[in-house]
């Protein structure tokens, strides 16, 4: 249902909330990555300095190839790599689009304080909900009452945070890419569930081991089938459909790639290594050419006890110390210490894909991907036919990735064609990226100017790490490469980034863009400072990077910093590709990003409440002309809550957004939001009685009369 803004109860809110060191509040921080930035950064390497490299840097004009870098220089995609404006869709392996034009016609919205409770949209659209927290999605799964919570139901029921989303058609065959997708009357549903709150799920009639039970449950993926009368309008979702599925902390994952079998992927309960129960943690991730999700493990260590003592583990910032969940208490995996579980949290940290055309299939954790904190993976198909997936370690001072496939998709959605295909992140080659900037490193001084010559830019290669099955790294095996992959990067001396989370190809021009979140740590005592492909030290709004390959599988690059975000009325540190800094909508914290069919810039926010003071949302970015640059909000999320998952389809003419923690800065008793439901108090609707928020998968579309 949709809920006009005025006939919605205001919030007694009293404080402002307890925003974290950082980003967001502090209750975010604390269940959905364990503190992560208020601990001192896990990579402690002594890469290579950039500062060090750039006295090395060749002249502007070698570099990029005489191409155009005044301030407000343009990239054009396929021009710019050097192919004709026709051969576009061969040199990314991709049909149909152009990338240029206007795409979705709307008014950007104003940007809201970070106390409103609610989901504004542009004039013109509206908004309701598909699904929200708890609500039945397979036979036997009861209509959500928050007083009756168990472990059971919620394993029938749609899982807690919401991130990464995708609308999928009813038949794989209709999938032609990212973007361009036919999605007509029936569709399925994929979502991840990253994490759980206790203190805004439970009431005080909860014992402790029953909330940790419903919890476990409540994490993972959730596929649902969804239906709609016609093209436009609004989905309604099935609560009892063939392709429903959860998949939890008791799901059965089949293990693939060089390190299934390996001695230290092996546990009591798989002496064979080759099989995981469950999923954690799971963030962004990207739809495959051939109809499956990739979902990335990120925050895992929080999950996990271990012994201590081993500076691998360190580097993933695993610690001997309790959980914050305490899930040790009930099963003896997540305490290494255990005998029998010693390599337990070896087997989390994966790339995921799920089938979601195949409830039966068991999904699989890919470890030719390598093992980090993943936020998500997205494929594009190279000109040669073999798929490439772009990975971004979401941690300060962490890598961006590539991995090319050994092998070559296959043309066609035919059951052996996507058997074939569902093997491609099988094996391959794995690359992290070593940025390198042209300009003097004096003119690199950490304020965020630009330097002399008008834009932060330069080249870049891809370190190999593992290349035709051997270890490209000294010392190391090929299983070590991969399920140490953070030591692996550091020592070949990858590039220290701010937070790389979303990294995604822009599938008509094959230029890849890298949301760099933040990283207050920059440039603090001991730690690596201002960069010119990281400018700002104390980086509290992050910014956006534009890689342009000449092929995807090549091992060159060069780049520019497409945005360096921020409030240009607060901040004079601000860049948008020469566009006019004062014509933009103020953006912070890029998270994740998304493309339109006019090849258009989708981003999502996560941290604007504690860097700019405004709430989280989604915005378009222009990426062609003399509007480069331009920023523009479509989409602002409740108090509290972050913008996931991104999915605009202009066909339609709708938009899609996972609202992910609102409230997350209150209590059961005291909550912060009343999204999505806005009760008011003893009015009885959905959920009876409770007045408290539920993470949901919005849709908004155009105002149309009368549904």
């Amino acid at each position: 249902m949709t809920i006009a803004p005025e006939s919605r109860p205001l919030l007694p809110v009293a404080t402002t909330p307890h925003y974290a060191r950082g980003k967001r509040v502090a209750a975010t921080c604390y269940w959905k990555c364990a503190d992560q930035c208020a601990h001192p950064a896990p990579n402690v390497s002594a890469n290579e300095y950039f500062r060090d490299v750039a006295s090395r840097a060749l002249s502007r004009r070698v570099m990029l190839g005489g191409m155009a870098v005044a301030a407000g220089a343009v990239v054009v995609g396929a021009e710019a790599l050097g192919a004709e404006p026709a051969q576009a869709a061969t040199l990314t392996g991709r049909g149909h689009g152009h990338g240029h034009g206007k795409g979705l016609s709307f008014g950007p919205i104003e940007t809201q304080d970070r106390l409103v409770d609610d989901v504004v949209v542009p004039r013109g659209y509206e908004w309701s909900t598909i699904i929200r927290w708890g609500d039945p999605i397979l036979p036997g799964g009861h209509a959500f009452d928050v007083t009756a919570q168990s472990e059971a139901q919620q394993k029938l029921q749609f899982g807690y945070n919401v991130d990464y989303l995708d609308i999928l058609p009813e038949h794989p065959r209709d999938i032609r890419s990212m973007v361009e997708t036919r999605r007509g009357r029936r569709g399925l549903l994929v979502t991840n569930h990253e994490y759980t709150n206790p203190d805004i799920m439970f009431d005080e009639s909860y014992d402790e081991a029953t909330k940790r039970a419903v919890q476990r449950a409540a994490h993972g993926m959730s596929v649902v089938e969804v239906v709609r009368r016609r093209t436009g309008d609004p989905w309604t979702y099935l609560r009892v459909a063939p392709k429903n599925r959860r998949v939890h902390m008791d799901t059965e994952f089949t293990i693939d790639g060089p390190v299934a079998g390996h001695d230290l992927m092996k546990t009591v309960e798989d002496p064979t290594g080759t099989t995981v129960r469950g999923t954690l943690n799971n963030c962004a991730g990207g739809t495959t050419p051939w109809g499956t999700v990739l979902s990335g493990e990120e925050n895992w260590h929080g999950y996990f006890k271990v012994a201590g003592g081993d500076p691998r583990d360190a580097r993933y910032g695993l610690s001997s110390s309790p959980t914050r969940y305490g899930w040790e208490l009930d099963d003896p995996r997540f305490d290494t210490s255990n005998p029998g579980y010693e390599n337990e949290h070896h087997r989390f940290g994966w790339v995921v894909e799920i089938d979601p055309y195949d409830p039966t299939a068991a999904p699989v954790k890919h470890t030719a991907l390598g093992r980090f904190k993943h936020e998500g993976a997205n494929v594009i198909v190279a000109p040669d036919k073999r798929v490439v997936a772009y990975m971004g370690d979401d941690e300060q001072f962490d890598y961006v990735y590539k991995f090319v496939s050994k092998n070559a998709m296959r043309n066609g959605h035919s059951h052996w064609a996507r058997a074939h295909n569902k093997t491609l992140l099988s094996e391959g080659d794995l690359y992290v990226a070593k940025f390198t900037g042209d300009s003097p490193a004096a003119e690199i001084d950490g304020t965020g100017a630009l330097p002399s010559d008008g834009a932060f830019d330069g080249t870049g290669e891809w370190l190999p790490l593992v290349v035709d099955g051997a270890s490209a790294v000294p010392g190391m095996s090929v299983e070590e490469v991969l399920l140490f992959t953070r030591v692996a990067a550091d020592t070949v001396g990858a590039t220290k980034m701010d937070r790389p989370e979303d990294v995604e190809p822009n599938p008509f021009t094959g230029n890849v863009y890298v949301a760099c979140t933040n990283n207050s740590s920059r440039g603090s005592s001991g730690r690596e400072g201002a960069t010119e492909p990281n400018p700002r030290n104390q980086n509290r709004d992050g910014h956006v990077v534009e890689i342009v390959e000449g092929d995807q599988t090549s091992t060159d690059f060069r780049w520019n910093l497409l945005l360096v975000a921020g409030d240009p009325s607060q901040n004079d540190s601000t860049y948008f590709s020469g566009f006019p800094a004062d014509k933009v909508s103020p953006i912070s914290c890029p998270d994740n990003v998304a493309f339109d069919q006019q090849g258009n810039l989708w981003i999502s926010t996560d941290g604007q409440p504690s860097a700019i003071g405004r709430c989280d949302g989604i915005f378009r970015v222009t990426l062609t002309g003399r509007k480069r640059g331009n920023v523009e909000q479509f989409l602002s999320v409740p108090r509290s809550a972050e913008a996931c998952g991104p999915l605009i389809d202009l066909r339609d003419e709708m938009v899609y957004v996972n609202v992910q923690h609102p409230g997350d800065d209150g209590s059961f008793a005291e909550p912060t939001s009343l999204f999505p439901d806005y009760l008011d108090a003893g009015e009885r609707g959905p959920v009876g009685s409770w007045r408290g928020p539920r993470p949901s998968t919005v849709q908004v579309y155009k105002k149309r009369g009368r549904r």
